[in-house]
């Protein structure tokens, strides 16, 4: 089994909030996070894929068609959007980091298994400090 690492770059704002709460609610929870016009971050996400090496190409994916695959699902709707109102796969959620993690996992995982390799973890870098990662469980 070998694993493979693609990084990408976004830049997106969103609100994390409950729209059945008070914006006091909120911001007792979330704090600066609710800000109800917004906050954004310059984001990081590592897509790792594992599986076996290809013996007739040497790869187990081309890190090209991965790098496609994650600008055509994810980056493209993304950078530089509103992802509460925007980005369609995260509309209804709760944009805390863990929720984005998984909502992009359900995004990629058919294309991955179409690249002949399965995922393995998404990491989602919000802050120098902060960072979450979903392994599909």
């Amino acid at each position: 089994m070998i694993y493979i690492t693609r990084r990408e770059r976004f830049s997106a704002a969103h609100r994390m909030f409950r729209e059945d709460w008070t914006d006091e609610k909120n911001q007792d929870l979330y704090g600066n996070c609710s800000n109800p016009n917004w906050h954004g971050h310059n984001y990081e996400l590592f897509v790792t894929v594992k599986g076996s090496i290809n013996p007739e190409t040497g790869y187990l994916v081309n890190l090209k068609d991965l790098s496609r695959l994650l600008q055509n699902a994810v980056i493209e709707k993304m950078d530089h959007k509103n992802l509460n109102i925007e980005v369609d796969f995260l509309k209804g959620k709760i944009l805390t980091s863990e929720n984005i993690a998984i909502a992009i996992w359900h995004e990629l995982n058919f294309g991955i298994q179409s690249l002949g390799a399965e995922l393995h973890c998404v990491k989602i870098i919000e802050t120098e400090n902060n960072y979450v990662e979903y392994f599909g469980n």
